[in-house]
């Protein structure tokens, strides 16, 4: 099953940008489709594949932040060649 996970990382701390860095730095790493823009990363890929990937690169984060957020959604579809039609 084909799934795209958008995600916002969101460490609430001063020396918030190397946290960030660094976990889009892995996510690319991953083999898997990766896309960024300015408020947020999407992965796409097989729904194993994502979800196991990204609980392990979550959990690191979350112990290298002091205090964070991280929003994510999930679609059952593979949205990455998805352009806007208006």
């Amino acid at each position: 099953m084909k799934i795209s996970v958008e995600l916002t990382l969101s460490p609430l701390q001063d020396d918030f940008e190397p946290l960030i860095v660094d976990f889009i730095k892995k996510l690319r790493s991953s083999g898997l489709e990766v896309q960024e823009n300015a408020l947020s990363t999407q992965v796409f890929g097989d729904y194993d594949e994502v979800m196991h990937m990204l609980q392990k690169e979550i959990k690191t984060t979350m112990e290298l932040m002091e205090i964070g957020l991280l929003y994510m959604k999930i679609v059952k579809t593979d949205r990455s060649t998805y352009e806007p039609h208006f």
